[in-house]
């Protein structure tokens, strides 16, 4: 623990692991020591730092931005980097709105004024906000909240972000721009929630501010660096601009020229500064790093596909069987590939799938890397074997409400989930329809499809003690070929296996999809 977090948080963690709680001594000399890490913003995780992280399976940052921490240099050692995105959200949206309702009615200076003994009523005067517009950009999940507290104000809110589905913005009563410039050409308040991206940097610039109202009123609780200053300035200067909020700088602390102007309300990165928020973190952040340890999904991971709560009730129980269909395909593939395709049908095609297909990908490399694979770096190893990922879609499936499918340079299986308890269903392998549960230890053979073969494979288990729990058998057609599945109780000698093949089996595999497959 390299920062202070919420007592419960700290809690959380000591019922399950041995913690350290360190703020000042030589993390180079000491990171080597641990399998997680916990930081706030004062801690800078560099690519060296994490590099002598040797044991680090997991770094949670007790907040929202992972700036100080280098992402890239902990995916390809494999390290979860987690964060508490959802905490600050509340905090944020209320202390966007209070500089809304500061901007409109001039309070901090008025307070300021007052206190200083000058009682300047009309030099103050204000705006209703009821009856006016409201431009969203950004629409997550600050820009939503922001957008309910704006509604119950009065305000007509309109909103852009092309990654927010349309029946969010009817669900909340709020007006959908098809683009940015239609956001800003409407706005009399504007607030920005965009992440900060090459795209974004600077993106409220001259060429934005022209297309505002003029006498339009800017708030900034997002990043400073989606703002250019000077063009701020410039437009506040010359009255383009009747009023600017900003809580956050491109340096802080901040000492520049904004500071200078009456007509803008500054306050020093406050809006997640709040008890609740920071309480939030810590347990959230908790929470994420025990996962990551204990082998759990980790929700807020910034470096896997991560999913919301209702998605992850339909997605969630898909996560083991993909990493499971991965492995089996890679296996029956003889662990070479050039091409990896996954397929999801049914009710799944209107999904993100995205953590499905790293859940596959992670299966495929295990125990195939000299280096751990996990969610993480799967798709990284991926990208340096030269491997092409790809990715498709479709609404209906024959015979499934839902099916997963891995092709691995054409060899492949495919699964679905069935019953209260989820468990994994093979349906399909090397051409041949299934249908059997899947499990640790499996066995595959193809061969003629001949009388006598399915005793004469039980008698030679028998007689080597292997205990088989399940079998299915599957052919083309009659007299064609035929693929029969086993599952085992128990590791199969080598001389079985080897006898097995013996007998006029075109093929005899086993596999083993227990460990690093779920």
């Amino acid at each position: 623990m390299r920062e202070q977090i919420a007592d419960a948080g700290v809690d959380l963690l000591r019922e399950r692991f041995d913690v350290d709680v360190d703020g000042s001594g030589d993390l180079g000399a000491t990171i080597g020591d641990y399998d997680a890490i916990v930081i706030r913003s004062a801690t800078k995780l560099t690519a060296d730092l994490i590099e002598r992280g040797e044991r680090l399976k997991v770094i949670g940052r007790a907040g929202v931005g992972v700036d100080n921490v280098d992402v890239e240099a902990a995916t390809r050692r494999g390290i979860v980097v987690a964060n508490a995105p959802e905490s600050t959200v509340t905090s944020a949206a209320e202390h966007t709105v209070g500089l809304l309702v500061a901007l409109a009615r001039n309070i901090p200076q008025a307070h300021a004024a007052l206190k200083q003994g000058r009682w300047e009523r009309s030099a103050w005067g204000g705006v209703e906000l009821e009856g006016k517009t409201l431009g969203v950009l950004g629409f997550g999940r600050i820009g939503q909240q922001v957008a309910r507290r704006a509604l119950g104000l009065g305000m007509r809110v309109v909103a852009y972000d092309p990654f927010v589905a349309k029946e969010r913005y009817r669900e909340l009563g709020v007006e959908r721009a098809e683009t940015p410039e239609d956001v800003l050409r409407a706005a009399e308040f504007l607030t920005l929630h965009l992440p900060l991206t090459d795209e974004t940097r600077g993106f409220l610039g001259a060429d934005a501010i022209v297309q505002l109202p003029d006498g339009a009123r800017v708030i900034n609780a997002a990043r400073g660096e989606l703002v250019d200053e000077q063009a701020l300035c410039d437009a506040l200067q010359r009255g383009k601009l009747a009023a600017a909020a900003v809580d956050v700088f491109p340096q802080e602390p901040y000492s520049g020229p904004l500071l200078e102007l009456d007509n803008v309300v500054v306050t020093p990165h406050l809006a997640a500064s709040t008890e609740e928020a920071q309480d939030r973190a810590g347990v959230i952040v908790a929470e994420q790093v025990a996962a990551a340890l204990e082998g759990g999904l980790v929700t807020n991971a910034v470096n896997i596909p991560s999913i919301g709560p209702d998605d992850l009730e339909v997605l969630g129980p898909f996560v083991p069987l993909a990493a499971k269909l991965g492995r089996l395909a890679m296996e029956l593939a003889d662990g070479r590939a050039e091409r990896i395709r996954l397929s999801y049908y049914g009710t799944l095609s209107g999904y993100d799938t995205r953590l499905l297909t790293v859940a596959a990908l992670n299966g495929a490399f295990q125990g195939r890397s000299e280096q751990p694979v996990n969610y993480v770096n799967a798709p990284v190893v991926a990208a340096e074997r030269g491997i092409e990922v790809a990715e498709e879609r479709r609404r209906t499936s024959r015979d499934f409400t839902n099916l997963v499918r891995v092709e691995v340079d054409g060899v492949r299986a495919a699964g679905t989930v069935i019953g209260n308890e989820n468990r994994n269903w093979l349906v399909n392998a090397l051409g041949f329809e299934l249908e059997m549960e899947l499990s640790p230890l499996m066995v595959f053979f193809r061969y003629d499809d001949v009388p006598g073969v399915i005793g004469h494979v039980g008698t030679l288990f028998g007689e080597a003690s292997v205990n088989i729990a399940n079998m299915a058998v599957s052919r083309t057609r009659r007299g064609g070929k035929a693929l029969m599945a086993l599952s085992l109780d128990s590791e199969p000698p080598v001389e079985l296996v080897q006898a097995v093949r013996e007998q006029g089996f075109d093929d005899a595999r086993v596999i083993r999809l227990g460990e690093g497959a779920g």
